[in-house]
C-alpha cells in the first residue's frame, strides 16, 4: 500500500509539475518526515541529511525550539503577513540582531527585508550600489552563483543557468576568483583592468563575492585575497558586496563568512538559514551612509513573513556566546578529516579537498567529473542525501546542519565511502 502511494505520487510530480524540478531527480523518492539530521519516506526508509535544504537548514529539520514558537504564535492568532509595517516580532528581531550578531563583531548596519529570497537580496544589494555610486557596471567572478532572476544572473558564471534568461546579461563583468587561475594572479588580473584606461571595463559600481563559493564547486577564497580586494575596492571607490546567502549563518564557523579576513563589507546578503526554520526570509545589511532608498522604491510583498522573523530571532540564542560557533569548528576539523582519509584511500579519483567549516567537498580530478553524480546517487541509495557541486558536477559537497552530531556525521561519512567503493569497483 505504502509503495502503491509512493508510485502515485511519483506519476504525480510527472505528470503535473514542470520539468524544469531537479532535486526530485537527485533523490527519486517522497519524503514524508524530517527531524534533526534525518529524513524519511514514505516507505519509511531513513536518510542521513547532508543536504539542508542547500544550506537553509542550518538548525536542523524541526528544531525544537524554533518548533515550540512559531506553533504559540500561530495559536495566539500573531500576525503572519504584514509587507513592511510595524509588527512586534520585526522590533524584536531588529532588537536582538543588533544586540547579539552586530554589536559584538563591531558591525553598524541597516538592516533591510527586501524579499523572501537569496536572490532577493543580491538584487537589492545590487541596486543600491548602482545608486550610491551613479555607475551601472559590476563586477562579479569566475564559477560564482547569485542567484536566479536577471540581475543574479548577469553576475552568476554558470552558462546553463545564464542561458535560461533569454535574454542578453548586461552591465557586469567576470573576473577570475581566487583559486581560478593557476598562478594565483588574480588580484593583480584585475587591479590591471581597473588602473588601464584601455581595458574596457568601466568604473565599477560595486563587486560582489561569495566568500566560499557553493553552486561554483566550493572554491573558498584565501583571508588575504579577501583583504586585497577589500583594499582594491576601497582605492577605486567601488562598494565591496558579500553574499553571504549560503556561507554564512555559521556555516564556516563563523556567524558571517568574512569575519575571520578581518574585513568589513559595505553590504552583506542574508538568506537561506537566516529564518533557522527552512521559511523564506532574506535581510540585506548596508552601511548606513549608503541607505539612501526612497521609501518603496525597492519592495515586495512577502517580505513581512513573520513566522519567519520569529523563528530568525529564537535562533540568535545559538549566538549569544562562543560555544556553539566552537562546536562547528570543532566538527568542521571531523569533516575535513574524513574528506582527507577518502581522498588518501581512493587515489583512483585523482580528488582533492576543498571549502572550509561545514561547507567542505571532495573534488574529482580531471576526467574523473562524472564520478561526483555517480557517487551521490549511489550514496542516496545507501540512506545518504548528498549533492554534487560546480560546473561539471565534480564536487561531491557536504553541506549538512551546524547542529549533527559527531554519530551522525561518522554514519554519512561511511555510507559516502561504501558508495565510493562501488562506484569504483563498477
Amino acid at each position: 500500500m505504502v509503495l502503491t502511494m509512493e508510485r502515485k505520487a511519483m506519476e504525480i510530480f510527472e505528470n503535473h509539475e514542470s520539468q524544469v524540478r531537479s532535486y526530485s531527480r537527485s533523490f527519486p523518492t517522497v519524503f514524508e518526515k524530517a527531524k534533526g539530521y534525518k529524513m524519511w519516506d514514505t516507505t519509511g526508509k531513513e536518510y542521513i541529511d547532508f543536504f539542508a535544504g542547500a544550506g537553509a537548514l542550518n538548525y536542523g529539520h524541526n528544531n525544537e525550539k524554533v518548533k515550540k514558537k512559531i506553533i504559540e504564535y500561530i495559536q495566539e492568532d500573531g500576525i503572519a503577513h504584514s509587507l513592511d509595517m510595524g509588527t512586534v516580532v520585526r522590533a524584536k528581531f531588529l532588537e536582538r540582531f543588533t544586540e547579539v550578531i552586530l554589536q559584538p563583531r563591531n558591525l553598524n548596519y541597516k538592516v533591510m527585508f527586501p524579499g523572501p529570497t537569496g536572490t532577493n537580496t543580491v538584487e537589492s544589494a545590487l541596486k543600491i550600489a548602482r545608486k550610491v555610486t551613479g555607475r551601472q557596471t559590476i563586477i562579479s567572478f569566475t564559477n560564482a552563483f547569485h542567484g536566479m532572476t536577471l540581475g543574479s544572473l548577469s553576475i552568476t558564471g554558470n552558462s546553463t543557468v545564464r542561458q535560461g534568461a533569454g535574454v542578453p546579461l548586461t552591465n557586469t563583468v567576470a573576473m577570475p576568483y581566487d583559486t581560478f587561475m593557476q598562478d594565483h594572479h588574480s588580484i593583480e588580473y584585475l587591479e590591471r583592468f581597473l588602473e588601464d584606461a584601455g581595458s574596457g571595463v568601466d568604473l565599477p559600481a560595486a563587486i560582489i563575492l561569495e566568500t566560499v563559493q557553493g553552486e561554483g564547486g566550493i572554491n573558498a577564497a584565501s583571508f588575504e585575497w579577501l583583504q586585497a580586494i577589500e583594499k582594491l575596492c576601497h582605492r577605486y571607490d567601488m562598494l565591496l558586496i558579500i553574499d553571504d546567502v549560503q556561507a554564512g549563518c555559521g556555516r564556516t564557523g563563523t556567524f558571517f563568512s568574512f569575519e575571520p579576513a578581518g574585513i568589513t563589507p559595505d553590504i552583506v546578503c542574508l538568506s537561506k538559514s537566516i529564518s533557522g526554520y527552512g521559511l523564506p526570509m532574506a535581510i540585506t545589511l548596508i552601511k548606513p551612509d549608503y541607505d539612501i532608498w526612497e521609501p518603496g522604491e525597492h519592495n515586495g510583498t512577502f517580505r513581512g513573513n513573520n513566522m519567519a522573523i520569529l523563528a530568525a530571532t529564537e535562533v540568535l540564542s545559538y549566538w549569544e556566546t562562543d560555544v556553539f560557533a566552537k562546536s562547528v569548528q570543532e566538527k568542521s576539523k571531523m569533516i575535513k578529516a574524513r574528506m582527507e582519509k577518502i581522498v588518501e584511500n581512493y587515489p583512483e579519483l585523482q580528488a582533492t579537498t576543498r571549502g572550509r567549516g561545514f561547507m567542505q567537498g571532495i573534488a574529482c580530478g580531471k576526467g574523473k567529473e562524472t564520478y561526483g553524480s555517480e557517487i551521490c546517487a549511489k550514496a542516496f541509495e545507501k540512506g545518504l542525501i548528498i549533492e554534487t557541486s560546480g560546473p561539471d558536477s565534480e564536487v561531491v559537497k557536504f553541506l549538512g546542519s551546524l547542529t549533527i552530531d559527531e554519530e551522525g556525521l561518522n554514519k554519512g561519512f561511511d555510507i559516502l565511502e561504501k558508495a565510493i567503493q562501488e562506484v569504483l569497483n563498477k
